[in-house]
């Protein structure tokens, strides 16, 4: 690893000891000790926690070593327990760079290499750190094997960013996150100091002359825009210079980041297709974001690698239409196509679940208004006033996202409505497919299909399909998979014939 490593190093733990400095030094002057005294125990324990720190990280460095050899990449470390970790080059599928912003300063980058498989301990090798320039050689020098005949058509560079884009920043579900961890934060860190009262006192002071209701509602302006804030400046240090590009040979390689860069690789072999989120806001202003179906990558965005999926930010739906096909190599985009709808009965189990939703928690408010006291009553009457209309719009709009069809090589699925997904996913990548039908979809006469893959989530849904409709689908878009369950049935006073699981 680069000897540089060490300053990185040292200036994260400096950064500790000084945010732990003023509220040990407070504390500890607090107590019976001199104000001296306090300060020597404090710059003690930092000397310790800076120097016994950058010790360890000496030692890591002087006993990691890494070797890129004709067949095997090899990574040795450890000093009482040796670890000798190797990756065969033939399976070798990315190399992603990332760097913060002090590693940008000092010229590091940290470098990880995968096999395509799914993110983990035992299928990713990480040098960290090395210099930038070494980075950029280890890509080109592990992926060379990967990069076949140019094609001036498909090759170069896909999307880069737009200015314009970040005005789908605030109305990202980011926003009311930020908003709610801002005003946590301030509380959080007003309790460290012991300065909670203080701050709520003070608060009530500026609003003193001011009615409760407008004091909340002020207070929640303050907090939208803070958190309106802080969605625009994660924003810009997630897609600033973003730049989306096809290496020769088909290796996908998307840039980004401000203060964090990242260089992220996805060989072509490994996608399966594309995916367009459209969270509710987003999708109000026609806008999508695009997102790769592959194998190898996260599963959910809970998981730290999560973005790595991540081909373009929230951008006008014809753009994310574009872009999608161009990445499929295609001259229509399959997220396009027109889709098959729906059965009414898949409308009205939507409405159902929205009635329930609504009146259910009323009734139950209702009930112990009776029991409890009559305030509750009031509060039951407000909650299916409010709730009920809002989640039946939602439930109309779930049924009106509802769709499939086949595009091509692509079948195409849609659902959701607070997040609606549309799904292009290769024909050649379903393996199998799971018919799920419960009592009541089948009173209902509807089923729901899973198209199972080795990609992205590992499965993907065509919600509450009409049963002979979805069924035939199903055995139209992977042909053989699913006929040899399936059996022709005549419909009621028609000769036609209607496929049906046996």
């Amino acid at each position: 690893m680069h000897p540089r490593s060490l300053l990185a190093g040292a200036a994260v733990l400096c950064g500790v000891a000084g945010g732990g400095a003023l509220p040990a030094f407070l504390s500890l002057s607090a107590g019976s000790r001199p104000a001296w005294q306090a300060a020597a125990w404090v710059l003690a324990g930092a000397f310790l926690l800076i120097g016994g720190g950058t010790a360890a990280d000496w030692i890591r460095l002087r006993r990691t070593r890494y070797r890129i050899g004709p067949e095997l990449v090899e990574l040795h470390t450890g000093l009482v327990v040796v670890k000798r970790r190797s990756l065969a080059r033939e399976r070798i599928r990315s190399v992603d760079l990332t760097a913060n912003p002090l590693q940008r300063v000092l010229g590091l980058v940290k470098v990880g290499i995968g096999t395509g498989e799914h993110a983990g301990s035992e299928s990713t090798l990480e040098l960290d750190l090395v210099a930038r320039a070494e980075g950029e050689q280890l890509r080109h020098t592990l992926l060379a094997r990967l990069k076949g005949p140019e094609d001036p058509v498909h090759d170069g560079v896909l999307a880069s960013v737009d200015p314009r884009w970040i005005r789908y920043a605030p109305v990202s579900f980011v926003t009311p996150l930020l908003a709610t961890a801002a005003a946590g934060a301030v509380m959080q860190v007003s309790d460290w100091f012991g300065a909670q009262d203080e701050v709520i006192h003070w608060i009530g002071d500026r609003f003193e002359e001011v009615s409760l209701t407008w004091m909340i509602v002020d207070l929640v302006l303050i907090a939208v825009v803070a958190g309106l804030l802080g969605a625009l400046g994660l924003w810009v240090e997630m897609w600033y210079r973003y730049r989306l590009e096809r290496e020769p040979g088909g290796t996908l390689r998307v840039r980004r980041g401000l203060f964090t860069a990242r260089s992220i690789s996805l060989e072509e072999r490994r996608l399966r297709g594309v995916e367009l989120v459209e969270p509710l806001g987003v999708r109000l202003f026609r806008a999508a974001r695009v997102d790769a179906v592959a194998t190898g990558l996260a599963q959910s965005d809970d998981d730290k690698h999560g973005d790595l999926k991540n081909l373009a930010p929230p951008v006008p739906r014809a753009l994310a239409d574009r872009i999608a096909a161009q990445v499929l190599r295609e001259t229509e985009p399959p997220t396009g196509a027109p889709l098959t709808g729906h059965p009414r009965a898949a409308r009205r189990r939507r409405i159902r679940w929205a009635l329930w939703g609504g009146l259910g928690p009323a009734a139950l408010l209702a009930g112990l208004g009776l029991w409890l006291t009559p305030v509750l009553l009031y509060v039951a009457g407000a909650t299916a006033a409010l709730l009920t209309p809002v989640l039946v719009a939602l439930a109309l709009d779930a049924y009106r996202n509802l769709g499939h069809g086949v595009s091509g090589a692509y079948l195409v699925t849609r659902s959701g409505t607070v997040r609606r997904s549309t799904v292009a996913l290769q024909r050649a990548g379903v393996v199998g497919w799971t018919v799920k039908q419960s009592w009541f979809q089948r009173r209902a006469g509807v089923l729901t299909l899973n198209a199972t893959t080795a990609a992205g989530e590992g499965a993907y849904a065509v919600h509450d399909a009409a049963e002979s409709e979805g069924l035939a689908f199903a055995a139209d878009a992977v042909p053989d998979l699913l006929a040899p369950f399936l059996e022709p049935v005549p419909a009621p006073g028609t000769p036609e014939a209607r496929p049906t699981s046996r």
